[in-house]
């Protein structure tokens, strides 16, 4: 059958960079699987994006449907003709649905009896004649943040459209999308190459728009940035560290990307050096340039344009002149900020509100401020300097440098308070607060820093939770998934050993009195497990390990994964499966059986040789794993406990536990509760799957 490329290319206004990689994908995804679903095979798709084009190209696409045998089944024989032989009404609407006469018709015989039924072939549809409504399936799916209008019509897209391109091989495929007709004429960089390219074939694209300085592939076009940053950082003997996100905006921001260093006074690195990268980062797409040796920034940048200019000088020149005044607005919030002390700005907090039915961030503060103390005593260390912080973690928010970047928000309270002679580490840990700041990001090292970080997000969760707006869905305007996530990892891999559902009740018990807050605790609790549980995933902890610990209930996190490692090395051993199974019996006795089930063993009323058997090993290990128990050392206890396996065996070979004496059947059911109850001091192995 034949094949060729198909190519699709929408020429817009400039694309917002934050969507611009998304939406390419999504068109192209979406365009590949309606095409897989009206059953046209193709080898390859490849999705193309610049700031003035998304494009789609289709390799060896099939130019037509394949045939189809369409069987349609009628009514049963005995329906179709009636005691004459004659049609019936429902065999001749059936013919009459299949456009033939009753005559055309066949039988077939099934397990269920004979049937009428009519078979024809369909001719596949060409691609020329389905494409225009594939693309307008695709366009109306795309991710498009704000859609805009244009002109005197109706039509909504991400950014007015200006040409269209489809093309099939060599020909154009005649359709209209937003009132664009399709042609085969696309044009190439704005200043570089304005007139229009007219392509002979689809396979064309990539060279001829590379000839008229565009580099469609958004890969290609951000590998040539890397190579260029790399560069210029070592001509100058310089390093570079810049989020992912900025590399992937500059490069849908630019066609034909060219980069050049610029310069900045070098007395602006007074200025924290922090909110001068903020400021080349976000406002200018800048990439800083620090120095190798210490790390410390240089009073130099990298910026990406979109032209190669015979002048670059004038390029470098006007960077370097669009950066100053930025500079000079962040060294006046530097300069003014300091006149006020962060400690002074404490009352100030009471103006600011963090939600309605919670009150001011001053009020979350002063929870915070509770919290640490209740955290810090259980952790059992000094709480001054957590104390402290706690009070002065928020006051940053209230600097202009913070209100012009929020991102500096931590940052800036670290500097104010060093300026402020507050102890270094109060310092420290007003910035650490705040961390991780996403998934994977660094933890805070002081033990201030890990308390004030809890806590906060302790606070938020109750007090979002108790005012009625938990997340639904994809809304989560406070992050409390973030912060529930974060929870998880401030107390496993800091590490931070304290009862959470403890803390949990203590912080909702500090919320306003007319909430309501009865199971806030607990709702927030089963919340930080559903994130604990997606955690364990992320690590290749099966899901059942996670449930057999969760059932026992643990409310100190480093306690719940102790278990969980235990129960992994548990699953390990070879007599894993053969407890499991036997705990699941067990399990499923004491279930039934659980009015009847003794505290104690009566060893007089042991009789078989396997119940002294099993009962005598299970005192032994029992009193081997105690002090196990007793130091969290689950997984020691569970390979000791490994032991009874024989024992269980041959108990359930040997002894009839739903004896007709009642007596003698408590007693066994006793045995297997102690059996189940030794386990579950680790966790609950029955619901281990082999």
């Amino acid at each position: 059958m034949d094949t060729n490329t198909l190519l699709i290319e929408l020429g817009t206004e400039e694309l917002p960079p934050h969507a611009a990689k998304s939406l390419s994908d999504s068109f192209a995804e979406s365009l590949a699987d309606l095409l897989t679903q009206a059953e046209f095979s193709f080898a390859k798709v490849a999705a193309f994006v610049t700031p003035r084009r998304l494009a789609v190209q289709i390799k060896q696409l099939q130019a037509q449907q394949a045939t189809q045998q369409i069987v349609r089944k009628g009514p049963a024989l005995k329906a179709a003709y009636d005691a004459d032989g004659q049609p019936t009404r429902a065999a001749r609407r059936f013919a009459e649905s299949c456009g033939v006469e009753v005559d055309a018709l066949q039988t077939q015989q099934t397990d269920k009896g004979t049937w009428l039924y009519f078979e024809s072939e369909q001719q596949g549809q060409s691609i020329q004649s389905l494409l225009p409504e594939l693309i307008e399936q695709s366009l109306k799916k795309l991710p498009i943040p704000r859609p805009m209008r244009w002109g005197e019509n109706s039509i909504e897209f991400v950014r007015p459209l200006h040409w269209l391109v489809v093309m099939y091989g060599d020909a154009v495929v005649p359709c209209t999308v937003m009132q664009i007709p399709a042609g085969a004429t696309t044009y190439g960089h704005r200043f570089h190459a304005p007139e229009p390219i007219a392509l002979t074939h689809a396979d064309d694209y990539l060279d001829r728009l590379k000839a008229a300085y565009v580099i469609a592939d958004f890969d290609s076009r951000l590998g040539q940035i890397q190579t260029q940053l790399e560069q210029l950082a070592n001509q100058h003997d310089a390093v570079l560290n810049y989020p992912q996100a900025l590399l992937q905006e500059v490069t849908n921001l630019v066609e034909w990307p060219v980069a050049l260093v610029g310069q900045f006074s070098s007395h602006f690195l007074d200025i924290p050096q922090e909110a001068l990268v903020v400021t080349m980062q976000e406002s200018q797409r800048y990439f800083p340039m620090f120095d190798k040796a210490d790390g410390s920034l240089l009073p130099m940048f990298i910026t990406v344009a979109n032209i190669d200019s015979h002048t670059p000088a004038t390029v470098k020149q006007g960077n370097e002149r669009v950066i100053k005044p930025r500079f000079e607005d962040a060294g006046f919030f530097w300069q003014r900020d300091k006149e006020i002390k962060l400690v002074d700005r404490s009352a100030d907090l009471d103006g600011i509100l963090f939600e309605k039915q919670l009150g001011s961030v001053g009020a979350k503060v002063k929870r915070i401020t509770q919290l640490t103390q209740q955290l810090c005593g259980e952790l059992a260390i000094d709480n001054m300097h957590a104390l402290r912080a706690a009070q002065l973690c928020k006051n940053d928010l209230l600097t202009g440098m913070v209100n012009e970047f929020p991102k500096l928000q931590g940052i800036m309270g670290r500097y104010y308070a060093l300026h402020d002679n507050e102890d270094p580490q109060v310092a420290i840990a007003i910035e650490e607060h705040y961390q991780p700041l996403q998934a994977g990001s660094r933890l805070p090292e002081s033990d201030a820093g890990r308390v004030v970080a809890i806590c906060d997000r302790i606070d938020t969760l109750t007090g979002i939770f108790a005012s009625g707006k938990r997340p639904s869905g994809d809304k989560d305007p406070y992050a409390l998934r973030r912060a529930a996530i974060a929870l998880v990892r401030l107390s496993i891999e800091s590490p931070c050993d304290f009862d959470l559902l403890a803390l949990l009740q203590f912080s909702t018990n500090l919320l306003p009195d007319d909430i309501a807050v009865s199971t806030t605790a607990e709702d927030v609790f089963d919340y930080i497990m559903e994130r604990l549980r997606g955690y364990y995933i992320e690590q290749n902890v099966s899901y059942d390990i996670f449930e057999a610990v969760r059932a026992i209930k643990p409310t100190r996190l480093i306690d719940f994964d102790q278990r969980v490692q235990a129960v992994r090395a548990f699953q390990a051993l070879p007599e894993a499966a053969s407890l499991a199974a036997a705990n699941k019996r067990i399990a499923n006795i004491l279930k039934k059986a659980e009015q009847q089930t003794l505290a104690e063993v009566d060893e007089s009323l042991l009789s078989v040789p396997a119940e002294h058997q099993l009962h005598q090993a299970l005192c032994q290990l029992q009193t081997d794993v105690a002090p196990m128990f007793a130091a969290q050392r689950y997984a020691d206890a569970l390979t000791v406990l490994a032991q009874l396996g024989p024992s269980i065996d041959q108990f359930f070979a040997d002894v009839m536990v739903m004896d007709d004496d009642i007596a003698v059947r408590n007693n066994r059911i006793a045995i297997l509760n102690k059996v189940s109850q030794a386990f579950k001091t680790a966790a609950d192995i029955s619901l281990i799957q082999s």
